[in-house]
């Protein structure tokens, strides 16, 4: 049989498991490590630059002779803005790391992809889930004034 009526068989493309497709496969799976870190650190960004613009705001308005703001709450509500944007950054980049593993662990990738059926995890689920407690317990503090 030719490639192209191994690929329309087997499904879009045939996998030869040699070690250059291997370390392919590797280098694929450490930029999907990448690109998860790059999230969580664009949702701590967000979460703390939000929390931050509050903090600096409160303490403004509490120092002596500080004029009214046109807008009061405007910082307010641009720091529950900014940590609302930051935990569903790090929510999304959870449902798309999950996904592109699970694909790169699929029965396609399965002669280059490892020993082990079900893959390794690192821990990128565990801090990306702790930063989403973090950016919620940030959320209702600003939100209820428990700062």
């Amino acid at each position: 049989m030719s490639d192209q009526q191994d690929s329309e068989q087997s499904g879009r493309f045939v996998v030869r498991a040699t070690a250059e497709s291997h370390f392919a496969w590797l280098r694929t799976r450490l930029a999907v490590e990448r690109t998860k870190m790059a999230y969580l650190r664009t949702s701590v960004s967000l979460i703390g630059f939000g929390f931050g613009i509050v903090q600096f705001f409160v303490s403004f308005h509490k120092m002596p002779g500080e004029s009214t703001a046109r807008f009061p709450d405007a910082a307010w509500y641009m720091g529950l803005a900014l940590i609302f944007c930051g935990v569903m950054a790090a929510v999304f980049s959870i449902r798309e790391y999950r996904w592109t593993l699970r694909y790169m662990w699929g029965p396609d990738f399965a002669p280059i992809a490892g020993l082990t059926k079900e893959g390794r995890n690192t821990p990128l689920y565990a801090t990306s889930i702790v930063l989403v407690f973090i950016g919620i317990f940030a959320f209702f503090a600003v939100l209820l004034n428990l700062i």
